[in-house]
Order: C-alpha cells, then sequence, then structure tokens
C-alpha cells in the first residue's frame, strides 16, 4: 500500500508541475479574464488520460504501478477541477454569468469528447 502511495504521489508531483508551468505559458499568451488556462489543462489531461487507459486496454504492456503513476498520479496532479470550480465562483461573483455557462459546458462536455477521442486514437493507433 505505501508502494502504490508512493508511486501515485511521484504521479502527482510531476503532473502539478506540468500544470503549473502549462497554467502560466497559456496564460503569457493568451492573458483574459477567461480562465482559458485551467480548460485547456482538463482538455488535455483527459485526452491524456484516455491515451494511457487506450493503450493499457488495447495492449496490456503497461504494468499496474504505470498505470496508477500515469492516470491516478499524473493525470490527478495535472488536471485541475478544484481550480475549475473556484473560478467559477469567482466568475459568479464577477456577475460574469456568461463565461459561467461557456466555461462550465465546455470544460464537462469538451473534457469528456478528449477522453474518448484519446481512448479512440490509441485503439484505431495501436
Amino acid at each position: 500500500m505505501l508502494r502504490n502511495a508512493l508511486i501515485i504521489g511521484f504521479g502527482g508531483f510531476f503532473g502539478t508541475i506540468a500544470r503549473y508551468l502549462s497554467s502560466q505559458l497559456i496564460f503569457k499568451i493568451y492573458p483574459s479574464s477567461f480562465p482559458l488556462a485551467t480548460l485547456a489543462i482538463n482538455v488535455v489531461g483527459c485526452f491524456l488520460i484516455g491515451v494511457f487507459f487506450g493503450v493499457a486496454e488495447k495492449v496490456n504492456f503497461i504494468s499496474l504501478e504505470w498505470r496508477m503513476f500515469l492516470t491516478i498520479g499524473f493525470c490527478g496532479g495535472f488536471t485541475t477541477f478544484s481550480a475549475f470550480s473556484l473560478e467559477n465562483v469567482q466568475l459568479l461573483n464577477r456577475g460574469e454569468w456568461g463565461y459561467v455557462m461557456l466555461y462550465s459546458t465546455a470544460s464537462v462536455v469538451v473534457a469528456i469528447l478528449a477522453t474518448y477521442f484519446g481512448i479512440w486514437v490509441m485503439k484505431t493507433v495501436l
């Protein structure tokens, strides 16, 4: 159990760093009150978890430890749904209802589609 927790923790460590660096880069390129960085990171994270799951399901050469590292650890540290909820509250507090609707809908719908697409790509490629 401790071994698995450490594997997941290391994945989360790298995912969190990747999230921070990605969000800084995106915000530097596209500064806006709309939380584009969080949306993009959530979509990419959903695609990646789809890719990792698709590879594991299709070719079965990824060990359980690597699956935990990549999905629970890295993707869990990389995606930012707690930031998503806070940013929605901040948008609501500023009265930006249109952004709340756009951001919430895009985050949920596009993230699900990205996960599906990641699985589909891996099943098609492998």
